[in-house]
């Protein structure tokens, strides 16, 4: 095989015809939605012509690409909650762009939308302007909220990604109260522009950036597995609790009254950890009571991945800023700003994006919030969740080094430990990264993508679309297992 580095226009045209005359589509081929499972045979990977892509890939892209250092492979096709590469294997997708996908690749509803939308000639591009699509996106939006929330409700277009959403948020609560402090919490991810990561726990994409904003203040979030405090369960949320509200109320805290504070119901880059529902509570009377904005951060929980249309619904608090993106773009990049109209005194313009009137996306997410609600997949998602989880911890039994199983519905994590190592006081065992890449890379072999993240990168996140089948459900823990069983082999 020719170098990529010297691939030609005519080669590249030769690698396109290779790639459509190779393995027939999934459709072609009769693979249906819980009727096929990718097979339990080892992918060799890369293929050869996933390899020719990703060495491409290699040469053009920034060092910054994430990735396709761990899932090596170049897409060709996908449906539903599967990938077919270009050498023609078969991925049961776990991932679903980190949860943007939540009814999975090209979902009849959301295709059927996008072409209606553009057999009207909508104008693809409209800054902030209104047009009937985005009004029909904004009811329907308001119509899923809670009736509580939804009736004081204003709400912001941004910029395409969640942390835009983000950097708006930060903007309307400084603006809306004059200060200039904000809390957040460790282990949270709220991404990667200058005031996200600011206000991001994971400090490895930090380090390297000088000036980042200041007065942000990490409180500790309640980990039972590895509680910051030594304690665990009931005791260590109430001590973290305890801790938020005596430095909110100490005048030497070195905190200035704070302009927001900020969180995930569940934590999802920071290792998939639910928040208990009594400390939320306990965590919005605080603020309510100071008068401190409450900014949730549903980027990737939003829209019925928890098991509820909203995360926060479980606890049945109220923010007063709620943070929408991924999903709620049917695929495609929208994010948006939901928030209580007593905070909206920011003036016309001091907030803008060129990118905010994606109408495409708006279309397609009218469409995956109508499916989501009008086919109960929050109540689905709680459903696949509790059986995924049954299956994650029948193979916890077997092998100890799956340290705890834990999430809400959809969102799934398994952190992994090194269980030769002398656990801590609160009987959790190190985290083990090594194996955790090893267990990921083994159920790559197996047909099975999947994330890894949380402290030390050990914990194996699964983001199955909310259409999942309970069939999938157990194929997937399946090749999970023996994934599990082939990595143990190679390190314990």
């Amino acid at each position: 095989m020719q170098p990529i580095r010297d691939v030609s226009l005519s080669n590249a045209q030769d690698l396109m015809v290779s790639l459509s005359s190779s393995a027939p589509s999934i459709l072609e081929s009769g693979f249906q939605d819980g009727h096929a499972a990718p097979g339990a045979q080892n992918i060799t990977l890369p293929g050869p012509l996933s390899k020719r892509y990703l060495d491409r890939q290699q040469q053009r892209e920034s060092n910054a690409r994430s990735y396709p250092r761990r899932i090596h492979l170049a897409i060709r096709e996908a449906k539903g909650i599967y990938i077919k590469d270009v050498d023609g294997n078969l991925y049961f997708d776990c991932l679903a762009g980190a949860g943007s996908l939540a009814l999975g690749h090209n979902h009849p509803a959301v295709l059927a939308a996008m072409r209606e939308a553009l057999d009207t000639n909508l104008p693809l591009h409209t800054l902030d302007l209104t047009t009937p699509i985005k009004d029909t996106f904004v009811e329907e939006l308001f119509a899923s909220l809670p009736g509580e929330f939804a009736r004081k409700a204003k709400i912001q277009f941004c910029g395409p990604s969640g942390a835009d959403a983000v950097e708006a948020a930060l903007k309307l609560v400084k603006t809306a109260t004059g200060r200039r402090s904000v809390l957040s919490f460790q282990g949270g991810y709220h991404g990667m522009t200058h005031g996200a990561l600011s206000l991001t726990g994971n400090l490895k994409a930090k380090q390297a950036v000088s000036g980042l904003m200041p007065d942000v203040h990490f409180l500790p979030y309640p980990y039972a597995y590895r509680c910051p405090f030594g304690l665990g369960g009931e005791a260590g949320h109430h001590m973290s609790s305890h801790y938020i509200e005596s430095l909110l109320d100490d005048p030497e805290s070195g905190i200035v009254s704070p302009a927001a504070m900020i969180l995930e119901i569940v934590q999802g880059e920071g290792g998939v950890i639910p928040a208990p529902d009594e400390w939320l509570r306990q965590i919005r009377s605080l603020t309510r009571d100071r008068n401190i904005p409450l900014i949730v951060d549903e980027i990737q929980s939003g829209l019925g991945r928890t098991g509820k249309l909203y995360a926060f619904e479980h606890s049945g608090i109220m923010p007063d800023v709620l943070l929408l993106s991924k999903a709620i773009g049917g695929s495609l990049p929208l994010s948006v700003v939901l928030y209580d109209e007593a905070l909206d005194q920011w003036a016309p313009g001091a907030h803008a994006g060129t990118f905010r009137g994606n109408q495409l996306a708006m279309a397609a997410g009218t469409a995956t919030l109508r499916y989501i609600v009008e086919n109960r997949l929050s109540d689905h998602a709680t459903k696949m969740g509790d059986r995924l989880m049954a299956h994650l911890r029948q193979i916890q039994s077997d092998f100890p080094c799956l340290g705890e199983v834990r999430g809400r519905g959809l969102m799934v994590g398994v952190e992994i430990v090194n269980p030769a190592i002398a656990a801590n006081r609160c009987g959790s065992y190190p985290a083990y990264s090594q194996l955790a890449s090893c267990i990921q890379a083994e159920c790559l072999r197996r047909g099975l993508i999947i994330e890894i993240g949380g402290r030390h990168s050990s914990v194996i996140r699964f983001l199955p679309p909310l259409i999942v089948t309970a069939e999938q459900i157990d194929s997937i823990s399946e090749i999970f297992e023996r994934g599990v069983k082939a990595a143990v082999e190679q390190f314990l």
